[in-house]
């Protein structure tokens, strides 16, 4: 058995031994530096145990907590220890849903071992009598609980009332807290794991939550450790900076054990001529949608999924996301011999094209199924416990699960066009042999010539590790400005140690003390001309004493204008209420400009599922089903996605030197990066 095991109890030791061969680098490497009580960052790829790694330690500490009475309970009112924090609320479920499996067993595993719990109710001085072991002290049961966006208010009370020990929450949700009553079930926190945190850490986002953290921090009787757990990311010390700031902070980064599979996939001859599959066969839908790539894709595609066990695609927006979906379900339906004949109002030429799709038989099989931030939360759930149970062979998704979600037994992933960044291609392939030691198979079908040149400039950075560098944001005012209210609307701030506060964070580290005043002015009132004069202050500023507080009304505004995720105006989708049902049940949100283009009686695939408008209202469209009917496919604004300019000058660089390099070099140079023969030629 492993040394590093040594330090966990009995049970926990023989709960790990016995589901695992042997813990992992990133597994060993975490252990010995939480174990010491420091900060630490985890880099490791998808698949190498770094959740686990994290909550292994805390999961053991609070199943052989040391602080018994006599009574045999722990002592102190409940508050929760743990903080677990995703920048996804899926991922927050799906770890809550994960952690059974260690809780569960390291507490059968105690209890096959017969080691005495805290909770057995027998005389505690025989526990402490000459030569009783300490460790022989453990819980029982270690209570979790997931707060976010997405809990309803009865639980959100319940939690307040018995606080779990572990919760699962967002940097949106545990801003909320640290500015409500619920702050007071924090008080006892000793351990935060910020989950994929390099999935903030150079965003606004992260300016936001890094402040929370420093709030949760003055609320503590000690710092809680800060465990962040990352992907491979490039520089680790700037992530190291953001999840501490002026704390030090270990980096354990092992090298990399993790493979991957890639290849560059092109259906046709010729991207240049497009009007016939590479057999020389007009494959099925060509006659409608003519000289177009989707028509090899979608076959390509479909190809792909049925000679596989398990598939994620991936698309880079939702539109093409519901579109590919739609064809998939439609080709695996004419080959498996259902037919849908689309009403004789739709004109048949338009059945397949980009903004349509053309209805599926009600009775055929679903293959594929939608995964995005348009789709409503009970359907995505839906959707990866069918995924992971094997009910569903396909999701085609955006980057709504490109985090670390773990979707079961992924064995391939396809995307479809190149990946917007070379970090999201690796999260994104990594969905597939999520298991330790298991290799990442994807495969990318470009979408035009253009798109094939970054699809192979993608699969060699992505074998090299070649990921962009991050910088965290310097100063964001605006942040500071909203975490100024909400402080201050929990009680008064003393200026100089709020200015102290902030500047312990990583995003406003080099805060000019000029800048920070001249936000004080702006909250307080003071503003730089008279055309400021109908804004409200929010704070009130006593400079003799040097101390903020709150006006009427900060509180609430804190409240319900908190976070930095845009309000995008989408409409929500509800289907009409009938039988037994009280409400109406959400299905998902619609772009506010498509909702403007749509009518009373139009049908519209979302989902899956074709949906007949029956009404719209302010900021509601209300639907029933439409089985089988063709419908647009829906649009929403804000899905395109900017290239790093890291990546663009490294794409300049690759064209240059393929253009200029001979002809069998260059095409040794494509193979070796994943090129099919088609592909390579295309590209050359």
């Amino acid at each position: 058995m492993s040394e590093a095991l040594e330090q966990f109890s009995a049970p926990t030791r023989e709960w790990f031994a016995g589901a695992f061969s042997a813990p992992t680098a990133a597994q060993l490497g975490a252990w010995d530096a939480i174990a010491s009580g420091r900060n630490t960052l985890v880099i490791a790829p998808t698949g190498s145990g770094k959740t686990l790694a994290a909550f292994l330690w805390a999961i053991d500490r609070l199943m052989n907590d040391e602080r018994v009475t006599d009574a045999g309970a722990v002592s102190g009112a409940a508050k929760t220890k743990v903080l677990y924090i995703s920048p996804l609320k899926a991922l927050g479920v799906d770890v809550e849903r994960n952690l059974r499996s260690p809780l569960v067993g390291i507490a059968q595993t105690a209890e096959r071992l017969g080691i005495r719990t805290a909770h057995d109710g027998d005389d505690p001085a025989a526990r402490r009598g000459p030569g009783a072991e300490r460790a022989a002290l453990a819980k029982t049961e270690v209570s979790v609980g997931v707060r976010s966006g997405d809990t309803p208010s009865s639980e959100r009370q319940r939690l307040l009332r018995h606080p779990p020990e572990i919760l699962i929450t967002t940097p949106e949700s545990l801003y909320l807290m640290l500015t409500s009553g619920a702050r007071e079930t924090l008080r006892g926190v000793e351990t935060v794991i910020v989950d994929e945190v390099h999935a903030v850490a150079a965003t606004k986002r992260g300016a936001h939550l890094a402040v929370s953290l420093e709030r949760l921090d003055e609320l503590l009787a000690r710092p809680a450790q800060r465990i962040g757990l990352s992907a491979t990311v490039r520089p680790p010390e700037e992530v190291a900076r953001f999840l501490s700031g002026s704390t030090p902070t270990t980096i354990v980064a092992p090298a990399s054990g993790k493979h991957f599979d890639l290849r560059v996939v092109v259906p046709v001859e010729d991207m240049r001529e497009l009007q016939s599959a590479p057999n020389g066969q007009s494959p099925s839908g060509a006659r409608q949608q003519g000289g177009t790539i989707w028509t090899h894709v979608d076959e390509a595609v479909l190809d792909e999924v049925l000679a596989h066990r398990s598939t994620i695609v991936f698309a880079n927006g939702r539109r093409t996301t519901e579109r590919l979906t739609a064809r998939l379900n439609e080709l695996y339906a004419e080959r498996l011999g259902f037919e849908a004949e689309a009403p004789a109002s739709f004109p048949a030429q338009l059945v397949g094209q980009s903004g349509t799709t053309g209805g599926v038989a009600p009775d055929a099989p679903v293959l594929a199924r939608a995964h995005h931030g348009s789709v409503s939360k009970e359907q995505r759930a839906s959707i990866e416990d069918d995924l992971k149970t094997g009910r569903l062979r396909c999701v085609v998704a955006t980057s709504s699960l490109e985090l670390g979600i773990d979707m079961g037994e992924v064995d391939l992933v396809v995307q479809v066009a190149a990946p917007p960044s070379i970090a999201s291609g690796l999260q994104r392939i990594g969905r597939a042999g999520h298991q330790v030691g298991e290799v990442s198979t994807g495969i990318i079908f470009p979408n035009h010539r253009a798109d094939l040149v970054q699809s192979a400039l993608a699969t060699e950075r992505m074998r090299a590790g070649l990921i962009e560098r991050i910088a965290v944001p310097q100063n964001p005012l605006d942040v500071l400005a909203q975490q100024t209210v909400a402080a201050v609307s929990v009680a008064p701030l003393d200026v100089d140690g709020w200015f102290d506060t902030v500047r312990r964070t990583a995003p406003f580290a080099s805060l000019p003390r000029g800048a920070y005043e001249a936000v004080l002015d702006l909250l307080s009132g003071r503003y730089p001309s008279e055309e400021f004069g109908e804004l409200r202050p929010r704070v009130v500023w006593d400079r003799e004493r040097g101390i903020l507080s709150s006006r009427p009304g900060a509180g609430r505004l804190a409240l319900t204008s908190g976070g930095t995720i845009p309000d995008r105006g989408l409409f929500g989708v509800f289907m009409v209420a009938s039988g037994e049902d009280t409400a109406p049940r959400r299905v998902g949100e619609l772009d506010e400009e498509m909702v403007y283009e749509s009518r009373v009686g139009d049908v519209f695939a979302l989902g899956t599922t074709s949906w007949r408008i029956q009404e719209i209202t302010h900021d509601r469209v209300m639907v029933t089903p439409a089985y089988g009917e063709p419908g647009r496919v829906p649009f929403w604004h804000g899905d395109g996605i900017g290239r790093p300019a890291e990546l663009g000058e490294a794409l300049g660089v690759f064209v240059r030197e393929l253009g200029s390099a001979a002809q069998a070099d260059a095409a040794a140079r494509l193979h070796a990066d994943g090129l099919d023969e088609r592909a390579s030629r295309n590209l050359l």
